[in-house]
This record gives C-alpha cells, structure tokens and sequence, in this order.
C-alpha cells in the first residue's frame, strides 16, 4: 500500500475520530471535547494567526470557535461533512463576523511603528491621474505656436531668449504666446494653474 493510501485512510480514521468525539461533546461528554480541544486549539491558532494580524485576537477566535463547537455540537452531522470542516467553518465564520465589527483603523504597536509610506494612496492616485488628464487635454487643445513655446519651455528646458532664437521669431513674441498658453491652460483648468 502506497504511502498517500495509508495517509488518506489514516485521515479517512481521524475524520470518524473526531466525528465520535463531536457526537460524545452533544452529550456533554468533557473528556470528548478536552480531546477536540487539544487537536484543534493549536491548529485553529495557527489558522488564525495566518488570518487574523495579532495573537490576541486569534487566541479569542479560538476560544469562541471551541466555545461554539461546545454548544452546538449537538447541530454537527457527519452526513453534511467532516468534524474539521465543520469546525473550520465555525472558526472562519466567527473570524469574519470579528472583521465585520472592528473599526475600519487600524492600530499599531510604537515597536512596528513605520512612517506612513511617500506612495499615494489609491484615491490619491486617481485623482492625480485625473489631474494630470485634464493638464494634457487643456495642453493639446491649445493653438500650435503656444504649444510649440511651451513644450520648449518645460521639455526642453530653453530659456524665452533660447526659444525666440530657435523659432526664429522676436522675444516679445515668445513672451506673449506663453502668457496667452498660460492664460488659456488656467481657463480650462479652472483658474487652479
């Protein structure tokens, strides 16, 4: 017989152990449940601590799931699934509703104190992105001479006299394209330019 045969009858075995066990704690059997305790409590923990950020809390979760397992053993049947399934279910749903009911902060330890992080958030972003789209839009709607003195103003780095030259226009010209380029981005952009 093959190792992982052996393993899943001696789970197959397990699975009808803890299902008696279950059935021996519906009858307010305390020996049954201090067995089902001593499996599962460090499991759940472990199952908990994977889920949940702190040890406290996991450690009532497990305290709740076995308390319920206690008073509803009588509700568990081997017809629906396993004991540990079930228990799990307990334990995951009683997690859940936990989540559910805690406060939206979240609260950390002066020991794992970090500065909040210099990467936005997802609003943050967005909105930065929405900005940036309405600073490109107001910047392609605008006449291609004004256009032409900005991208050479911002992306190449040249100074008024640097553009003039390179146009081949007057420094006056170069002057007042960008204050009506300026003039018109604020427009579109609601005067917040």
């Amino acid at each position: 017989m093959t190792d992982s045969i052996k393993q899943r009858q001696g789970n197959g075995r397990l699975q009808d152990e803890m299902a008696a066990l279950v059935a021996r704690v519906a009858k307010g059997d305390r020996d049954a449940f201090a067995n089902l305790f001593a499996y599962y409590a460090p499991r759940l923990k472990s199952f908990m601590l994977r889920r949940v950020a702190d040890a406290d809390t996991a450690e009532e979760l497990v305290q709740e799931t076995m308390l319920t397992v206690w008073n509803k053993a009588a509700s568990f049947s081997p017809a629906k699934g396993s004991a540990t399934a079930w228990i799990y279910t307990i334990a995951r749903n009683l997690r859940i509703d936990r989540l559910r009911r805690q406060p939206a902060q979240t609260f950390y330890d002066v020991d794992d104190y970090d500065e909040p992080s210099a990467e936005p958030t997802g609003e943050e972003r967005l909105i930065q992105n929405e900005r940036e789209a309405q600073i490109a839009d107001a910047i392609e709607a605008l006449p291609k001479d004004q256009l032409d003195v900005i991208s050479l103003s911002y992306v190449d780095d040249l100074s008024q006299a640097e553009i003039a030259e390179r146009l081949d226009v007057p420094l006056g010209t170069v002057k007042s394209r960008m204050r009506l380029a300026y003039q018109k981005l604020r427009e579109s952009l609601g005067g917040r330019m």
